[in-house]
């Protein structure tokens, strides 16, 4: 598994986009339909239509990359679809691609230790 840097940001689309597309195609839906630049840093995701399967478009400084990845069982945890995208930590996006229903997923709470009187 690709971990991305710390500080990416991971954007999810939560359209389904035709698979067929490539680099360059994945990019133009990024500008057109996403009003956002493909080559910033930040990670594209998108998914197919029976949620089996992603894609990852990433900017590296030197040229796009694309990742892909199919589930052999199950299905992805995804967003509800609606137009638009969805920002998710790298966290959330690692589960995501694991397989795990990441959304039932919280952050516990930390308290502060307790100052000693």
């Amino acid at each position: 598994m690709i971990a991305p840097p710390t500080g990416v940001k991971v954007v999810l689309c939560t359209q389904p986009v035709d698979f067929r597309k490539g680099h360059d195609g994945l990019a133009a839906f990024v500008q057109e339909a996403l009003r956002r630049d493909p080559f910033c840093g930040d990670l594209f995701v998108f998914r197919s239509k029976r949620l089996d399967r992603v894609k990852i478009l990433a900017w590296d400084g030197s040229g796009l990359c694309l990742f892909y990845k199919r589930l052999e069982t199950g299905r992805f945890t995804w967003p509800p679809v609606r137009d638009g995208v969805v920002t998710v930590s790298p966290a959330q996006m690692a589960m995501l691609l694991e397989g795990l229903d990441w959304s039932r997923v919280w952050r516990r709470s930390v308290e502060a230790p307790k100052a000693a009187c």
